[in-house]
């Protein structure tokens, strides 16, 4: 697949962001059922092994090699997958699912989406299509401050007012996203499908934290979950996870990292249409806020709506 950098994304690229946004929306409910239940390093290894599971399934049914396999390179491959796996795995799920044990799922989505404010500043020094620009810098801020007015100044200065390591932890998943958003832009020029850089990254991911989680925790000794737990796994692994990260890695070589760490400023947005549908929530004047500082963000850093009302004025 070849790289290709834009710095406006078509409508096509904005769906699978918002399709993107729901998948891992989901994704902070279901880590707040779990976490009540089992220990934080026994959900992040079972979910990156079962995510993996369900790749290696979809790489068959696609008549798909596993990656390297007869490119004469797969020991580099596999480096950087393994790098992968611990930039975009490892070491953020294992932070936001033990931040979670700390602070809320909505203070813990305010924080994650912090990601494209560290991803613009990363790329900048790394990959010379994505320069920081005003106008990028400015769409993440309004995009970010609009994530903080549908949270509520009263929540999120209550919030700052305890649970200081858990803040910090979700801080440092949201970096350590930035970071593997531009390694994945690397990996795109190693030629391998979406499919397969998933697979290969949690694959690596589930070597790791799966014997981790069986050392550590011992989770044949733990309560049996309830049935609820379980289909929260299931969806956090398959859906929010396999899925997920399939379309991910297809946006960043259609988008590139900067546009596609834009998912994060929506996550919030989906949790709050979610509690308004199915958890009987209310909305506020705040959310509308929220939302229309969100959307007034991405416009900015997508360009072309300033870009219409600038040109007849400057012609």
């Amino acid at each position: 697949m070849p790289v290709v950098q834009q710095s406006h994304m078509t409508a096509r690229q904005w769906l699978m962001l918002c399709l993107l946004s729901v998948m891992w929306g989901a994704s902070f409910f279901a880590v707040g059922l779990a976490v009540d239940v089992l220990p934080p390093l026994t959900i992040v290894g079972m979910r990156a092994g079962l995510a993996a599971l369900a790749l290696l399934v979809f790489l068959r049914m696609r008549g798909l090699s596993l990656p390297g396999v007869g490119t004469g390179r797969a020991g580099t491959i596999w480096l950087v997958l393994m790098l992968m796996g611990l930039l975009n795995n490892i070491i953020p799920m294992s932070l936001i699912t033990w931040g979670q044990t700390q602070i809320s799922s909505s203070l813990a989505s305010i924080l994650n989406a912090t990601t494209p404010l560290f991803t613009v500043f990363v790329a900048h020094f790394f990959i010379a299509e994505e320069r920081l620009t005003l106008r990028r810098l400015s769409g993440v801020v309004l995009g970010f401050l609009g994530v903080i007015v549908i949270i509520g100044p009263e929540s999120v200065q209550n919030g700052l007012s305890g649970g200081l390591m858990g803040k910090l932890a979700i801080l440092g998943a949201a970096l350590s996203y930035a970071m593997a958003a531009v390694v994945g832009r690397r990996v795109v020029g190693l030629g391998l499908k979406p499919l397969q850089t998933a697979f290969g990254q949690l694959t690596m991911a589930a070597f790791i934290l799966v014997p981790a989680a069986l050392v550590h925790d011992q989770p044949w000794t733990l309560p049996v979950p309830p049935v609820s737990v379980w289909l929260a796994l299931v969806s956090l692994a398959v859906v929010s996870t396999a899925l997920a990260y399939l379309l991910y890695f297809r946006l960043i070589a259609e988008a590139g990292a900067t546009n596609a760490s834009l998912v994060t400023l929506m996550i919030p947005v989906v949790a709050t249409s979610l509690g308004i549908a199915f958890l009987g929530e209310r909305l506020g004047v705040a959310h509308v806020a929220g939302i229309a500082l969100i959307g007034l963000g991405l416009m900015v850093i997508d360009g072309r709506v300033i870009a219409r009302l600038v040109r007849p004025r400057a012609a």
